[in-house]
């Protein structure tokens, strides 16, 4: 085998999931594609289907499975954050306001990393705080670009609505005054993944009277310019 481990086990294990790589497979398929005999193959699938590496179609083809695009989201979570600090930084010093990146947890929004603002008056929104998906651009952004279904049953009760949502789609960003707390104004855009759909939100905020009440005319351009290095360090992959 030219990519021996030196772990039998493995190699095969990985051959397989190589073999699916190109679409799904019946067990003489994989057979086929990797070499090992009929038993050998139907084991190591099995097992791979066990631990959610490897799944079934409809036509009981062995297909690549769910745990796999798991580990391949955490992997880019990680390349996001490890982005992140520096981007943030760099955001917060250009606009003089907290700046802070969300991602969506179920219903709601996490705040994942963040960068305040030194001195003054600032909207602090501290690492792991949960907020809800029903108010504030940064839900707006991680809201608009869902699929129709989840799209309305989001809007049920939420600040915003599905005209404003059309037109944060349109301009590429989303600001709101006043929609998550009394006085507090934030200019979001989002974060795309190698796939280009939206998997986080770059935000900042800081009080309306430092904002104004159009605070994207003042910082949609920094936002964006933030947001477009997150999405070009997840598609490079380092």
């Amino acid at each position: 085998m030219d990519n021996s481990s030196g772990v039998g086990v493995l190699d095969k294990a990985a051959l397989v999931l190589s073999a699916l790589e190109s679409g799904p497979a019946t067990l003489a398929g994989l057979v086929g594609a990797t070499g090992l005999a009929r038993p050998t193959a139907h084991r190591l699938a099995v097992a791979l289907e066990h631990h959610r590496m490897v799944a079934r179609d409809m036509q009981g083809r062995f297909i690549l499975g769910p745990r796999l695009a798991e580990l391949a989201a955490a992997a880019g979570e990680d390349r996001l954050l490890a982005t992140a600090g520096p981007v943030l930084t760099h955001l917060r010093d250009v606009t003089g306001e907290s700046a802070q990146l969300y991602r969506r947890q179920g219903d709601m929004r996490i705040c994942v990393a963040a960068a305040e603002r030194l001195s003054g008056l600032r909207d602090t929104v501290p690492v792991g705080s949960t907020l809800p998906m029903k108010a504030g651009s940064a839900a707006q952004v991680l809201m608009a670009w869902e699929e129709p279904e989840r799209l309305h049953r989001g809007l049920q009760g939420a600040r915003f609505t599905a005209t404003a949502l059309s037109g944060v789609r349109r301009r590429g960003w989303a600001q709101s005054i006043g929609e998550r707390e009394p006085g507090v104004a934030s200019v979001s855009a989002p974060v795309r993944g190698p796939s280009n759909r939206v998997v986080a939100a770059v935000s900042v905020s800081g009080p309306i009277e430092r904002l104004t009440r159009h605070p994207g005319r003042m910082h949609a351009q920094a936002v964006i310019d933030a947001a477009g290095r997150l999405s070009d360090a997840l598609r490079r992959g380092n």
